[in-house]
């Protein structure tokens, strides 16, 4: 994918605070600058790269992964492969990570975030869009145990937000008072009628 679509895509977010219009901000100069855009070392080279984090969900509940390195509650997702479209890395890392394919094609980010990492390679920065995956929570799940601890469905009242990552709270928010919430909700519950 090219920068000026990456640059596009980064664009079509609406902030949903400061905060994110910060990090918007970031990203887009950051992507003008003609810096890397994308890792190509583990595990931090460059120092700032581009991940795709996909928030998997049925009506009001997300699924978390409790990842080893990161050791947080995170949505699932991973590093942009060089030239990668971060709607195929969505797809990729739900394969690789969850073992299951979307069942549906892969919107537009609903949020951007740039965070300084933690545990246990800590120190870089993750320009993460944020992408919304829906599946039933009856869907079989192989998830990768070399990097994920285990995973587990929350409520999003009860997502474990003292251990997870410092925007979920505000991404859930955001997605609660976002269309795509409702198309979510209403997409769950035609796949649990198919289902009876």
């Amino acid at each position: 994918m090219t920068r000026a679509a990456i640059r596009r895509e980064v664009a079509s977010i609406r902030p949903f605070d400061q905060q994110e219009e910060k990090h918007r901000s970031d990203a887009l100069g950051w992507i003008d600058s003609g810096a890397p855009l994308y890792r190509t070392a583990k595990p931090a080279t460059p120092p700032k790269h581009l991940v795709a984090y996909f928030a998997v969900v049925d009506g009001r509940e997300i699924l978390l992964v409790d990842h080893k390195n990161a050791q947080l509650w995170l949505p699932p997702g991973g590093h942009v492969e060089p030239e990668e479209d971060p709607r195929e890395t969505v797809k990729r890392e739900l394969l690789e990570e969850l073992g299951f394919a979307a069942g549906h094609d892969i919107a537009e980010p609903l949020m951007v975030t740039c965070t300084a990492t933690v545990g246990l390679a800590s120190g870089h920065i993750d320009v993460s869009l944020w992408y919304v995956v829906t599946a039933a929570r009856t869907q079989r799940i192989r998830y990768d145990e070399n990097e994920l601890a285990g995973i587990c469905w929350f409520r999003y009242s009860d997502v474990p937000f003292h251990r997870a990552d410092p925007h979920l709270a505000r991404f859930l928010a955001k997605l609660g008072s976002s269309n795509r919430f409702e198309r979510a909700r209403v997409a769950s519950s035609v796949r649990q009628g198919a289902s009876r």
